[in-house]
């Protein structure tokens, strides 16, 4: 069987009706995100090529807060 131009635009139009036309990209990004993964998951035990960032800054939580500015009068 042989899709021809007006089956996927039938196609198209079922999908459309389905989901929306705001949630196709929502959906197309997951579809991607899936393959994307799936891609990843084929290759093996290689090390991720973006390793997470290094969290290397620190913030003191218990800082004083800063002085308050001196009012001319």
């Amino acid at each position: 069987m042989e899709f021809s131009l007006p089956h996927i635009l039938i196609l198209l139009l079922i999908v459309v009706i389905l989901f929306g036309g705001r949630k196709i990209p929502e959906v197309m990004k997951g579809l991607g995100q899936g393959i994307r993964e799936f891609k990843e998951g084929m290759r093996g035990d290689q090390p991720p090529t973006n390793p997470p960032p290094s969290n290397t800054t620190t913030t003191a939580t218990n800082a004083p807060p800063p002085p308050a500015p001196e009012q001319k009068s």
